[in-house]
């Protein structure tokens, strides 16, 4: 039976101790913490808010299996790797560790140079088929040559195995055509928004929330997944112009990089992480950007 995501499915980030290690009771901690909010339904690891693609395999099996011991909700683990038998490597081990579904990101080659046609299909048919990983359909945002036209959205949403998309599309016309057929020709698929600065327009789509927005706010986003269901405007719109000074301080920077770093400042002003520490090519923010995001954090009555 699929997993039920139909809520808040956050994306921790992954803390590290002062001299750059995985620090696993941090992890555990903001774990705890987040699935102990009723209406969260599983934590996505190992994705851009986790900075997965920096931590080295072994690193990888051990914060699924230190966070499958530390939570009652299910472990759904970020696919990153390049070639499809690399990833299904990948996708065995995380199945060994604990995780119950993967996340499965397009290679990253197709990010510079675009796909081949059938090229993403196969990579869902043999992470589901080879390592008997369920299977969840990741839009990347339409500016890269890395997100997939419908056609090819709706033959991977038909496979075996695949049972959510999580669409960070960012192109709202997109959005409002493609969302509904998807939604008509697989009734069954749980959509799930990504778009962490976008949130108002997508809420009344959507079954749920795969975001790394669900650290810092999971209290105010699941009021905002409630309203979206109720299709009560107002109510969403109150969430969003609370939380509009967060989502400026977090996302709107010069790259969409910086907002793990923001992240884990906003999460040290809630008391959940220590420090945040985050892993090379990441760097720092600076002073300046701190105090904003600390300040945002307290307008948004979050601190």
């Amino acid at each position: 039976m699929a997993l039920d995501l139909r809520g808040l499915n956050p994306a921790p980030v992954t803390p590290f101790t002062p001299d750059g290690a995985v620090d696993h009771d941090a992890m555990a901690k903001l774990g705890t913490w987040l699935s102990g909010h009723e209406g969260v339904k599983s934590l996505v690891v190992l994705g851009h808010a986790g900075e997965g693609t920096f931590l080295t395999q072994q690193e990888q099996v051990e914060t699924i299996e230190k966070l499958v011991e530390a939570v009652d909700v299910p472990i759904i683990a970020g696919i990153t790797g390049e070639g499809t038998h690399v990833a299904v490597e990948e996708a065995k081990r995380a199945v060994a560790a604990g995780a119950q579904a993967g996340l499965i990101y397009p290679s990253h080659g197709w990010l510079r140079f675009g796909f081949q046609a059938g090229a993403p299909q196969e990579r869902y048919r043999a992470i589901h088929e080879e390592a008997g990983l369920p299977c969840i359909l990741f839009q990347y945002p339409d500016n890269t040559k890395a997100n997939y036209d419908l056609e090819t959205q709706l033959e991977i949403a038909a496979q075996p195995g695949v049972f959510a998309t999580k669409n960070g599309v960012r192109n709202m016309r997109r959005w409002d055509t493609e969302i509904p057929v998807l939604r008509a020709e697989n009734p069954n698929l749980q959509i799930l928004s990504c778009h962490d600065e976008y949130l108002l327009h997508t809420m009344f789509d959507v079954d749920g929330l795969l975001v790394g927005y669900g650290n810092i706010a999971p209290e105010p986003l699941l009021e905002l997944i409630a309203a979206g269901k109720a299709g009560d405007y107002r109510a969403a719109r109150a969430v969003h112009d609370r939380l509009l000074p967060v989502t400026k301080a977090v996302y709107h920077r010069g790259s969409h990089m910086e907002g793990t770093v923001a992240l884990k400042i906003a999460l040290k002003a809630r008391g959940v992480l220590e420090h945040a520490t985050v892993r090379s090519p990441l760097v720092d923010l600076t002073p300046e950007a701190e105090e904003e995001i600390v300040q945002a954090m307290k307008s948004a009555a979050l601190v």
